[in-house]
């Protein structure tokens, strides 16, 4: 295993910061703004070179933004640190020391002498029979940008069946799990679906089924439960259908299986039903909490061991705000919390390398806004309940002042302008995911006639030519 240098000057402290998500991101960026020369060397480790702004996925899924322009890559905004193209596999922090498989697939070992943890959250599995097989998360930009192009390829696909049964099971849409994330993918998708059928003609929105499953008894728990049944009362009336308080037993082939009994096919099931702490820090010697976070002081120091800082979906944060009632309580994972835990991770990191006082994170709950399609939303701003364009304005206006650099801003801005002018868009790019496969079809020799046989020859006596038959 190879080991790495990343110290800028002799002397240099070390600082790696595991992750290049909203928190890994928004610390480099304010350490490299901060720090004087020579004063320390910053290094962000993460599998893929850009940073994405997940609560704007949904939009960027139905096409109101354009992918590129929820992700902000790392290398151009970081140029005064060190960016690798690596998945973390390990840290040895007896050692300060970092397992990291580069993009290329060797090994490396790079040193540190200040760690900020922040390889963020994956998508939390059950053993459900055919998820693996079946079931599409929704973390990252690649899965959204999938998912459009799938929903539009079941389009045209049930515009060209003759089967019924096939028609119906290409037009089922199934989306497990009614969280944030759940309820706004399913909205924009049903809200670009029911737009594009307009330009079908054998395709009607009342063809169109969508589901959505959720275990607990309500949706969108970050809400009030009056907003929650609002919600749920939107839609229904879009002929959505919702089951709360059920379960899926299976989802083998497509075949789906709800422990209250309903059966049904579906070539779309979604998975959103919740996330999990990185699995990579079962192989470190980190202190983990039972669900596999990092356990964090106030301040975001890891327990017990100096000059090592955590935040977001992989921490446990406690939350001072509700301590009181519940003295072991912690920070959920959500993009509230992420957002404003790197702003404190980032000036304590810098305190720390310059023996200064630390802050302590506290949440003081604003509110929750989410969109439920175009012009439509709820929101909950300081106990004021808001609902349809006004709510759906709100959820816009929040994230994109939360959206890193003016550059993404600007860009996310005009897509939201040029919509007011012109129509969606509603092309289906089902060839990037597969984009050899044509070259493959028409490259591939054709069968040498050996391998066929001799050609035949038509006998005159018991065949007629072919026009005459």
């Amino acid at each position: 295993m190879a080991a790495r240098s990343t110290g800028e000057a002799s002397g240099a402290t070390r600082v790696l910061i595991v992750g290049g998500g909203y928190v890994g991101m928004y610390t480099a960026l304010w350490l490299q703004r901060k720090l004087r020369t020579g004063e320390a060397s910053v290094t962000v480790v993460d599998p893929q070179p850009h940073m994405t702004y997940q609560p704007f996925l949904p939009e960027a899924a139905a096409g109101s933004i354009e992918p590129r322009h929820v992700v902000v890559p790392l290398r151009r905004v970081l140029r005064r640190c060190h960016v690798l193209t690596g998945r973390v596999t390990g840290i040895e922090h007896a050692r300060k020391a970092a397992r990291v498989e580069m993009a290329d697939g060797h090994l490396e070992e790079i040193g540190y002498d200040v760690l900020v943890v922040a390889p963020g959250s994956v998508a939390r599995t059950m053993p459900i029979p055919g998820l693996a097989e079946c079931g599409i998360a929704f973390k990252t930009i690649g899965e959204a940008i999938y998912l459009r192009n799938h929903v539009l390829t079941m389009l045209d696909m049930a515009a060209s069946t003759i089967d019924p049964a096939v028609r119906r099971r290409l037009l089922t849409f199934l989306v497990i799990g009614g969280g944030y994330a759940g309820i706004e993918v399913l909205a924009e998708l049903e809200d670009m679906a029911r737009y594009a059928t307009r330009y079908y003609e054998n395709i009607e929105p009342s063809d169109l089924r969508w589901v959505l499953v959720e275990a607990a008894n309500r949706i969108m728990p970050e809400v009030s439960p009056t907003l929650g049944v609002y919600t749920v009362e939107r839609l229904l009336e879009r002929k959505i259908e919702v089951y709360l308080q059920t379960r899926v037993e299976s989802l083998v082939g497509g075949h789906v299986m709800l422990d209250e009994g309903t059966e049904f096919e579906a070539d779309t099931i979604i998975w959103t039903a919740g996330v999990k702490a990185n699995p990579m820090l079962a192989n470190t010697d980190l202190p983990l909490d039972e669900r596999g976070r990092v356990r964090c002081t106030a301040d975001l120091r890891v327990h017990g061991l100096p000059g090592v800082f955590s935040a977001g979906d992989c921490a446990a944060v406690p939350d001072l705000s509700r301590t009181d009632q519940d003295p072991h309580a912690t920070t959920s994972p959500s993009a509230q919390h992420a957002v404003r835990q790197a702003k404190v991770l980032a000036a304590n990191v810098l305190a720390h390398l310059r023996d200064r006082p630390m802050r302590t994170y506290r949440h003081s709950y604003a509110g929750s806004v989410a969109s439920l399609g175009l012009y439509r939303g709820v929101a909950e701003i300081y106990g004021i309940k808001l609902k349809g364009v006004l709510a759906w304005f709100m959820h816009r206006t929040y994230h994109v002042s939360r959206m890193p650099t003016l550059n993404r801003k600007a860009r996310v801005l005009a897509d939201w302008t040029l919509a007011l002018f012109f129509r969606r868009e509603i092309v289906s790019l089902g060839q990037i995911h597969e984009p050899r496969a044509e070259f493959a079809r028409i490259a591939t020799p054709p069968p040498h006639p050996a391998a066929t046989g001799p050609p035949t020859t038509p006998n005159p006596a018991t065949e007629a030519p072919a026009h005459l038959r």
